[in-house]
Protein backbone atom coordinates (compact mmCIF):
# COMPACT_ATOMS: atom_id res chain seq x y z
CA UNK A 1 0.00 0.00 0.00
CA UNK A 2 1.10 3.59 -0.47
CA UNK A 3 1.39 4.95 2.98
CA UNK A 4 -0.14 8.94 3.74
CA UNK A 5 3.42 10.52 3.47
CA UNK A 6 3.56 9.47 0.10
CA UNK A 7 0.32 10.28 -0.88
CA UNK A 8 0.28 13.71 1.34
CA UNK A 9 3.78 14.71 -1.38
CA UNK A 10 1.23 14.92 -4.63
CA UNK A 11 -0.72 17.46 -5.65
CA UNK A 12 -4.43 16.85 -5.78
CA UNK A 13 -4.93 19.44 -8.63
CA UNK A 14 -2.10 19.40 -10.67
CA UNK A 15 -1.37 16.42 -13.50
CA UNK A 16 0.68 13.95 -11.91
CA UNK A 17 3.61 12.01 -14.16
CA UNK A 18 5.11 9.31 -12.14
CA UNK A 19 8.10 7.69 -13.84
CA UNK A 20 9.98 4.54 -12.43
CA UNK A 21 11.68 1.78 -12.97
CA UNK A 22 9.86 -1.56 -13.63
CA UNK A 23 8.57 -3.00 -10.01
CA UNK A 24 8.84 0.07 -8.45
CA UNK A 25 5.36 0.67 -7.16
CA UNK A 26 4.39 3.12 -9.67
CA UNK A 27 0.60 1.72 -10.65
CA UNK A 28 0.19 0.64 -7.23
CA UNK A 29 0.55 4.90 -6.72
CA UNK A 30 -1.54 6.06 -9.89
CA UNK A 31 -4.14 3.94 -8.37
CA UNK A 32 -4.31 5.43 -5.11
CA UNK A 33 -4.53 9.11 -6.73
CA UNK A 34 -7.22 7.65 -9.09
CA UNK A 35 -9.22 6.90 -6.05
CA UNK A 36 -8.12 10.05 -4.29
CA UNK A 37 -8.54 12.42 -6.69
CA UNK A 38 -10.49 10.98 -9.43
CA UNK A 39 -8.14 10.59 -11.53
CA UNK A 40 -7.62 9.07 -14.92
CA UNK A 41 -4.62 6.76 -15.31
CA UNK A 42 -2.58 7.19 -18.42
CA UNK A 43 -0.59 4.89 -19.83
CA UNK A 44 3.22 6.00 -20.44
CA UNK A 45 5.05 2.44 -20.60
CA UNK A 46 5.89 1.19 -24.68
CA UNK A 47 5.57 -2.12 -23.53
CA UNK A 48 2.36 -1.83 -21.62
CA UNK A 49 0.43 -0.47 -25.04
CA UNK A 50 0.58 -3.79 -26.78
CA UNK A 51 -2.18 -6.22 -26.85
CA UNK A 52 -0.14 -9.46 -26.79
CA UNK A 53 1.19 -9.31 -22.89
CA UNK A 54 -0.70 -8.48 -19.81
CA UNK A 55 1.28 -10.47 -17.33
CA UNK A 56 4.75 -10.14 -18.75
CA UNK A 57 4.66 -6.26 -19.36
CA UNK A 58 2.64 -6.31 -15.81
CA UNK A 59 -0.41 -4.26 -17.12
CA UNK A 60 -2.82 -3.28 -14.79
CA UNK A 61 -4.96 -6.74 -13.85
CA UNK A 62 -9.18 -6.24 -15.08
CA UNK A 63 -9.94 -5.92 -10.94
CA UNK A 64 -7.50 -2.43 -10.89
CA UNK A 65 -8.99 -1.59 -14.61
CA UNK A 66 -12.54 -1.77 -12.95
CA UNK A 67 -11.82 -0.09 -9.61
CA UNK A 68 -10.37 3.37 -11.91
CA UNK A 69 -10.65 4.47 -15.51
CA UNK A 70 -7.45 3.53 -17.29
CA UNK A 71 -6.31 4.89 -20.68
CA UNK A 72 -3.82 3.85 -23.65
CA UNK A 73 -3.26 0.04 -22.13
CA UNK A 74 -2.90 -2.99 -24.32
CA UNK A 75 -4.66 -1.07 -27.38
CA UNK A 76 -1.83 -1.83 -29.94
CA UNK A 77 -1.88 -4.89 -31.82
CA UNK A 78 1.10 -7.00 -33.01
CA UNK A 79 0.91 -5.39 -36.82
CA UNK A 80 0.24 -2.22 -36.02
CA UNK A 81 3.19 0.93 -35.69
CA UNK A 82 3.11 2.87 -32.47
CA UNK A 83 5.45 5.12 -31.67
CA UNK A 84 6.17 8.32 -29.56
CA UNK A 85 4.27 10.10 -31.40
CA UNK A 86 1.25 8.16 -31.44
CA UNK A 87 1.37 8.18 -28.17
CA UNK A 88 1.69 12.13 -28.07
CA UNK A 89 -1.51 12.51 -30.32
CA UNK A 90 -3.60 10.30 -28.21
CA UNK A 91 -2.88 11.48 -25.28
CA UNK A 92 -3.31 14.97 -25.96
CA UNK A 93 -7.68 14.53 -25.95
CA UNK A 94 -7.15 13.03 -22.53
CA UNK A 95 -5.58 16.39 -20.39
CA UNK A 96 -8.90 17.81 -20.27
CA UNK A 97 -9.70 16.23 -16.85
CA UNK A 98 -7.56 14.74 -14.02
CA UNK A 99 -4.90 12.88 -14.80
CA UNK A 100 -1.91 10.83 -13.07
CA UNK A 101 0.66 9.84 -16.32
CA UNK A 102 2.42 6.48 -15.12
CA UNK A 103 5.09 4.38 -16.81
CA UNK A 104 8.69 3.81 -17.11
CA UNK A 105 8.94 4.95 -20.91
CA UNK A 106 11.25 8.09 -20.13
CA UNK A 107 10.86 9.24 -23.52
CA UNK A 108 7.32 9.23 -23.69
CA UNK A 109 7.42 11.89 -20.66
CA UNK A 110 10.44 13.93 -22.49
CA UNK A 111 7.93 13.88 -25.42
CA UNK A 112 5.32 15.08 -23.18
CA UNK A 113 6.88 17.90 -21.20
CA UNK A 114 9.71 19.02 -23.52
CA UNK A 115 7.96 18.49 -26.98
CA UNK A 116 8.72 15.89 -29.92
CA UNK A 117 10.87 16.24 -33.09
CA UNK A 118 8.46 15.85 -36.08
CA UNK A 119 10.98 13.29 -38.45
CA UNK A 120 9.58 11.68 -41.22
CA UNK A 121 8.30 8.45 -41.33
CA UNK A 122 10.97 5.53 -41.68
CA UNK A 123 10.92 3.71 -45.09
CA UNK A 124 10.17 -0.02 -44.64
CA UNK A 125 13.65 -0.79 -46.39
CA UNK A 126 15.68 1.47 -43.92
CA UNK A 127 14.01 -0.33 -41.29
CA UNK A 128 14.43 -3.59 -42.66
CA UNK A 129 18.13 -2.97 -42.46
CA UNK A 130 18.38 -1.40 -39.32
CA UNK A 131 16.84 -5.04 -37.90
CA UNK A 132 19.31 -7.09 -40.28
CA UNK A 133 22.21 -4.80 -38.64
CA UNK A 134 21.13 -5.26 -35.28
CA UNK A 135 20.50 -8.95 -35.13
CA UNK A 136 23.29 -9.72 -36.65
CA UNK A 137 25.45 -8.04 -34.25
CA UNK A 138 26.53 -4.59 -35.45
CA UNK A 139 25.13 -2.49 -33.26
CA UNK A 140 28.84 -1.49 -32.31
CA UNK A 141 29.05 -0.25 -36.26
CA UNK A 142 25.65 1.38 -35.86
CA UNK A 143 27.01 3.36 -32.99
CA UNK A 144 29.94 4.55 -34.88
CA UNK A 145 28.36 5.95 -37.74
CA UNK A 146 26.30 7.82 -35.45
CA UNK A 147 27.09 11.47 -34.97
CA UNK A 148 28.52 12.69 -31.62
CA UNK A 149 25.80 14.86 -30.56
CA UNK A 150 23.17 12.06 -31.13
CA UNK A 151 26.02 9.50 -29.66
CA UNK A 152 25.98 11.94 -26.61
CA UNK A 153 21.97 11.65 -25.80
CA UNK A 154 20.75 8.64 -26.00
CA UNK A 155 21.21 5.35 -24.26
CA UNK A 156 23.68 3.64 -25.41
CA UNK A 157 23.19 0.42 -23.55
CA UNK A 158 19.51 -0.26 -25.28
CA UNK A 159 19.87 -1.44 -28.69
CA UNK A 160 16.56 0.20 -29.71
CA UNK A 161 17.61 3.45 -28.99
CA UNK A 162 20.34 2.60 -31.21
CA UNK A 163 18.40 1.74 -34.10
CA UNK A 164 15.81 4.13 -33.82
CA UNK A 165 18.96 7.12 -34.02
CA UNK A 166 20.76 5.19 -37.16
CA UNK A 167 17.55 4.86 -38.92
CA UNK A 168 17.10 8.83 -38.65
CA UNK A 169 20.56 9.31 -39.52
CA UNK A 170 19.93 6.82 -42.36
CA UNK A 171 16.56 7.80 -43.62
CA UNK A 172 17.19 11.60 -43.37
CA UNK A 173 20.55 12.00 -43.43
CA UNK A 174 20.42 14.44 -40.40
CA UNK A 175 21.26 12.93 -37.18
CA UNK A 176 18.34 12.34 -34.00
CA UNK A 177 20.08 15.34 -32.04
CA UNK A 178 20.14 17.86 -35.34
CA UNK A 179 16.28 17.01 -35.56
CA UNK A 180 15.38 17.27 -32.03
CA UNK A 181 17.11 20.96 -32.14
CA UNK A 182 13.47 21.76 -34.15
CA UNK A 183 11.15 20.58 -31.81
CA UNK A 184 7.92 22.87 -31.04
CA UNK A 185 6.79 23.56 -27.94
CA UNK A 186 5.52 20.34 -25.64
CA UNK A 187 1.98 19.40 -24.85
CA UNK A 188 2.08 19.36 -21.09
CA UNK A 189 5.39 21.43 -19.79
CA UNK A 190 6.42 20.43 -16.45
CA UNK A 191 5.81 23.49 -14.88
CA UNK A 192 2.26 22.62 -15.60
CA UNK A 193 2.35 19.05 -13.73
CA UNK A 194 4.08 17.45 -11.55
CA UNK A 195 6.52 14.73 -11.89
CA UNK A 196 7.76 12.55 -9.57
CA UNK A 197 10.40 9.60 -9.95
CA UNK A 198 10.13 7.06 -7.94
CA UNK A 199 13.01 5.59 -6.06
CA UNK A 200 13.90 1.68 -4.43
CA UNK A 201 16.83 0.90 -2.71
CA UNK A 202 18.30 -1.55 -5.34
CA UNK A 203 18.62 -4.94 -3.25
CA UNK A 204 14.92 -3.83 -2.45
CA UNK A 205 13.70 -3.25 -6.00
CA UNK A 206 15.56 -6.32 -7.43
CA UNK A 207 13.93 -8.89 -4.49
CA UNK A 208 10.55 -7.04 -5.91
CA UNK A 209 11.07 -8.16 -9.77
CA UNK A 210 12.04 -11.36 -8.54
CA UNK A 211 9.24 -12.00 -6.34
CA UNK A 212 7.09 -10.14 -9.40
CA UNK A 213 8.44 -12.82 -12.04
CA UNK A 214 7.65 -15.72 -10.03
CA UNK A 215 4.01 -14.88 -9.61
CA UNK A 216 3.76 -13.61 -13.13
CA UNK A 217 4.82 -17.82 -13.76
CA UNK A 218 2.41 -18.74 -11.29
CA UNK A 219 -0.03 -16.51 -13.40
CA UNK A 220 0.37 -18.00 -16.59
CA UNK A 221 2.86 -16.34 -18.21
CA UNK A 222 4.29 -18.93 -19.68
CA UNK A 223 1.13 -19.86 -21.16
CA UNK A 224 0.85 -16.39 -22.51
CA UNK A 225 4.18 -16.55 -24.15
CA UNK A 226 2.75 -20.09 -25.48
CA UNK A 227 0.32 -18.23 -27.07
CA UNK A 228 2.27 -15.70 -28.86
CA UNK A 229 4.91 -18.26 -30.32
CA UNK A 230 3.66 -18.66 -33.73
CA UNK A 231 4.40 -14.72 -34.23
CA UNK A 232 6.91 -14.12 -32.27
CA UNK A 233 10.03 -11.88 -33.70
CA UNK A 234 12.59 -10.27 -31.63
CA UNK A 235 13.08 -7.42 -33.55
CA UNK A 236 9.47 -6.57 -33.80
CA UNK A 237 8.66 -4.05 -31.01
CA UNK A 238 5.51 -5.44 -29.30
CA UNK A 239 7.66 -8.78 -28.98
CA UNK A 240 10.74 -7.08 -26.89
CA UNK A 241 8.16 -7.71 -23.27
CA UNK A 242 11.44 -8.46 -20.90
CA UNK A 243 11.00 -11.92 -20.06
CA UNK A 244 9.82 -13.23 -23.05
CA UNK A 245 12.42 -14.15 -25.26
CA UNK A 246 13.97 -16.71 -22.24
CA UNK A 247 10.59 -17.94 -22.23
CA UNK A 248 10.08 -18.37 -25.72
CA UNK A 249 13.38 -19.98 -25.40
CA UNK A 250 12.25 -22.69 -22.57
CA UNK A 251 9.56 -23.45 -25.21
CA UNK A 252 11.91 -24.47 -28.15
CA UNK A 253 13.90 -26.33 -25.83
CA UNK A 254 17.13 -24.44 -25.53
CA UNK A 255 16.42 -23.71 -22.09
CA UNK A 256 15.28 -25.19 -18.68
CA UNK A 257 12.18 -24.09 -17.09
CA UNK A 258 14.24 -22.91 -14.02
CA UNK A 259 16.88 -21.31 -16.28
CA UNK A 260 14.90 -19.27 -18.50
CA UNK A 261 13.17 -17.48 -15.29
CA UNK A 262 16.54 -16.80 -13.73
CA UNK A 263 17.79 -15.51 -17.02
CA UNK A 264 14.58 -13.51 -17.42
CA UNK A 265 14.73 -12.28 -13.80
CA UNK A 266 18.61 -11.11 -14.75
CA UNK A 267 17.48 -9.32 -17.72
CA UNK A 268 14.45 -7.62 -15.73
CA UNK A 269 17.22 -6.28 -13.06
CA UNK A 270 19.71 -5.14 -16.16
CA UNK A 271 16.64 -3.29 -17.56
CA UNK A 272 15.78 -1.79 -14.43
CA UNK A 273 19.47 -0.79 -13.71
CA UNK A 274 19.54 1.47 -17.44
CA UNK A 275 16.38 2.98 -16.98
CA UNK A 276 17.49 4.16 -13.23
CA UNK A 277 20.57 5.56 -14.74
CA UNK A 278 18.43 7.17 -17.66
CA UNK A 279 16.33 8.76 -15.31
CA UNK A 280 19.01 10.07 -13.35
CA UNK A 281 20.51 11.42 -15.97
CA UNK A 282 17.23 12.89 -17.75
CA UNK A 283 14.85 13.77 -15.30
CA UNK A 284 16.55 16.05 -12.68
CA UNK A 285 14.05 18.80 -12.57
CA UNK A 286 11.59 16.23 -11.28
CA UNK A 287 11.03 15.40 -7.79
CA UNK A 288 12.59 12.02 -6.12
CA UNK A 289 9.70 10.02 -4.32
CA UNK A 290 10.84 6.69 -1.71
CA UNK A 291 8.33 3.97 -2.77
CA UNK A 292 6.49 2.77 0.07
CA UNK A 293 4.83 0.04 -2.03
CA UNK A 294 6.11 -3.50 -1.42
CA UNK A 295 3.79 -5.95 -2.67
CA UNK A 296 5.95 -7.12 -5.56
CA UNK A 297 3.27 -6.08 -8.03
CA UNK A 298 2.76 -4.07 -10.81
CA UNK A 299 4.87 -1.83 -12.27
Amino acid sequence: MNGPQELAQVSRAAPVLIAGPTASGKSALALALADRDGRVIINADALQVHSAWRLLSARPSPHDEDRAPHALYGHVGKKDAYSVGHWLREVAPLLAQPVVIVGGTGLYFMALTEGLAVIPPIPPEVRAEADARRLGGGIAGMIGELDAATASGIDLANPARIQRAWEVWRATGRGLADWQRDTGPPLLPLAEAQGLVLQVDRDRLNGRIDARLDAMMVAGALDEVRANAADFDPATPWARAIGAAELMQHLTGALTRDSAVAQAKLATRQYAKRQRTWFRSRMRGWTALQSETDDGKGA
